[in-house]
């Protein structure tokens, strides 16, 4: 009798065990099912026949077609066959409900009932990416603002003064030598507002560049023989050559010589070095390193920005510029601080010629 007690307390905790398994199994079912209607991206799962037998609520508003239309067809019906194949994850552009996209598509395999089965996911990349250039825009007109108030509050200012001087009777002694003065300084900043607004031109209009064929070496020595308010060494690396514009390159580093100088310069005493490096720091492509000894990068977030600058004299566009270069050329360009020493560092990066058989 203890025997065939023993097994049927057994029993009946293993039917315990499995109940509590299978209660706790639905309870994560209703959660798992919860979690998919609140969340904001499409989820479609399809058996091993290409069957549709889920979608979620940003499914259904996706495709803007009802849930019982959809759950149930086949993914060719449906038109959706590249869903279920071709590389994952990678962007999509097509469309959904007259919507075309980008969408970033996920796909991954399960398992239910034994049988196999594909979950796809589609992220609407759009929302991201208008956000994205929405806070373009907004740091854009920040700066544009910041510049043209920069030469429109003096010339206001200045102009009140002169209304306010001729008005006078009788008018000072003085008065024309301060009319001569003041409007001197309305039309340099007039020449100042003129400049930037064309630095804005050439920065909407950069021509893409002229196939060629550039030496390192020679381009360096080139753009560092150019600069005449002091010397900057070249610290030579191995005999290469990129493919590109050769005056859109130099344009490149014209700028990152002339900013290296200007930042050693507005140090006490302006001692501090300059210098050109480059090495290959990656298979095929070369890394150009303009390294100085000026007092580093305070403002790393709006280094590119088109017409940010911390120089009294600067357009801001030297810099947004370069990288539009550098980027046709197929490669980059950032700003660090150097680890090395006290200063700044910045790397061109540009690919390799082909090597010749």
């Amino acid at each position: 009798g203890d025997a065939l007690g023993e097994v049927l307390l057994e029993v009946n905790a293993l039917g315990d065990t499995l109940r509590e398994q299978r209660l706790g199994a639905m309870e994560a079912g209703a959660l798992l099912a919860q979690v998919m209607e609140a969340i904001d991206v499409a989820v479609l799962a399809f058996d091993g026949e290409g069957t549709l037998k889920l979608v979620n609520r940003a499914g259904v508003r996706l495709v803007g077609l009802p849930r019982a239309q959809l759950v149930g067809q086949r993914a060719e019906a449906l038109g959706w066959q590249e869903l279920l194949e071709g590389p994952a994850p990678r962007r999509l552009t097509r469309a959904f409900a007259q919507e075309g996209g980008p969408y970033e598509l996920w796909r991954g395999s399960f398992r239910e009932g034994g049988q196999p089965h594909q979950l796809v996911v589609l992220t609407d990349l759009r929302l991201a990416l208008r956000e994205e250039e929405r806070e373009a825009w907004r740091r854009l007109v920040r700066v544009l603002s910041h510049e043209i108030n920069n030469s429109l509050t003096p010339i206001q200012s200045i102009a009140d003064a002169l209304r306010d001087t001729v008005a006078q009777v009788p008018r000072p002694a003085d008065w024309e030598e301060d009319t001569r003065h003041g409007l001197g300084i309305i039309a340099r900043r007039a020449e100042a507002l003129a400049r930037f607004m064309s630095a804005h031109a050439r920065l909407a209009r950069l021509p893409p560049p002229t196939p060629g064929s550039v030496e390192v070496d020679g381009w360096v020595r080139r753009v560092v023989a150019l600069e005449p308010r002091r010397p900057v060494a070249v610290r030579p690396g191995p005999a290469l050559t990129v493919p590109g514009d050769a005056d859109q390159l130099e344009q490149v580093l014209i700028n990152l010589v002339r900013n290296a100088v200007d930042a050693v310069l507005s140090e006490p005493g302006g001692q501090g070095g300059v210098w050109v490096s480059w090495a290959v720091h990656a298979p095929g492509a070369v890394e150009v390193w303009v390294e100085d000894e000026g007092p580093g990068l305070s403002d790393t977030a709006n280094l590119f920005v088109p017409f940010f600058t911390t120089k009294p004299q600067g357009s801001g566009i030297g810099l947004a510029l370069s990288r539009q270069i550098a980027e046709a050329h197929g490669g980059s360009l950032r700003l660090e601080n150097r680890t090395d020493g006290r200063g700044c560092r910045a790397r061109l990066k540009l690919p390799l010629d082909a090597p010749r058989a």
